[in-house]
């Protein structure tokens, strides 16, 4: 008995000794996110922009993504209402490996809006200049963005009435040496190649039958304002009253703001240059491969 409790001790220290005392778990690694801030106007917003489908169909888990992009802003309003010092919050939030800053203006730098148009020459350089020079300021990344096209067209052709201004943001984006994403050449080359028909889906709402009937021609006409006589589109319910009119859902049809398929298929764009224009944000973006 004795000499089997003697063996028997022995295995036990045998055991214990083969097989130490398991290590403490391992501390979880700490997460390594970024952040992806837009700003701009209505062609980057919710409820008519590219930028609410770029933030939820196209970044990953490990990017947060903040749409700040207002309706109606020139890059000179967006600065002078405090929409710029927000986004300028966000980028100094700590925590971040990286925060990138997409700045995109144009449509009402033009001129003809009251209140808010810039000077081509010089007021609109100056102002994509301080987004540039005050976003790295507080350690974020600037990307400039040249305004989406417009979709009318005059005998099959886009009329591209934003090229200067999309000209002015590569010269400064040159000068600064910040990536540029030019979505406004590659949005009117995809739009003049799939036809006026074809681009009129990417509205809000669909067009009134002399609107599709001039677009059949390869000639855009002006759409007319939208009347509450039209019924809501897809079922929608009627606008409520007792809410400010940005709460409102917005329905109608013009050749500028973007319905569901526009924003989605002008946010597959956006996101495919980014993944090569701005290679180090690859990893954080979802890149349509249809």
């Amino acid at each position: 008995m004795r000499v089997q409790s003697l063996l028997g001790s022995a295995l036990l220290f045998v055991s214990f000794s083969c097989h130490p005392a398991s290590a403490a778990p391992e501390a979880p690694k700490k997460i390594q996110a970024s952040k992806i801030i837009l700003i701009g106007d209505s062609t980057v917003a919710v409820q008519g922009g590219w930028g609410s489908s770029f933030c939820a169909e196209h970044v990953t888990s490990f990017a947060a993504c903040v749409n700040l992009a207002r309706g109606g802003r020139s890059s000179g309003s967006y600065i002078a209402e405090g929409s710029w010092e927000l986004a300028l919050n966000e980028a100094r939030t700590p925590g971040y490996v990286n925060r990138w800053v997409l700045i995109q203006f144009g449509h009402n730098d033009q001129p003809g809006k009251p209140g808010r148009s810039t000077d081509l020459a010089t007021e609109f350089p100056a102002n994509l200049r301080r987004y540039v020079t005050e976003a790295r300021a507080v350690g974020a990344k600037p990307i400039l963005v040249t305004p989406l096209t417009r979709r009318q067209f005059k005998d099959g052709k886009v009329q591209n009435t934003l090229i200067p201004w999309a000209d002015a943001v590569k010269r400064v984006a040159k000068e600064m040496k910040v990536p540029v994403i030019d979505l406004n050449a590659l949005s009117s080359s995809a739009v003049e190649a799939m036809g006026s028909t074809a681009a009129n889906e990417f509205a809000q709402r669909p067009p009134s039958p002399e609107v599709a009937a001039a677009a059949a021609t390869g000639t855009t006409i002006e759409a007319p304002k939208e009347t509450n006589d039209r019924p809501p589109a897809n079922n929608a319910k009627a606008a409520d009253p007792s809410l400010p009119p940005l709460a409102q859902p917005k329905l109608s049809f013009d050749y500028t703001h973007l319905g569901r398929k526009g924003a989605d298929y002008f946010a597959a764009m956006v996101t495919a240059e980014l993944a090569t224009q701005v290679p180090e944000m690859r990893p954080l973006l979802i890149v349509d491969q249809r």
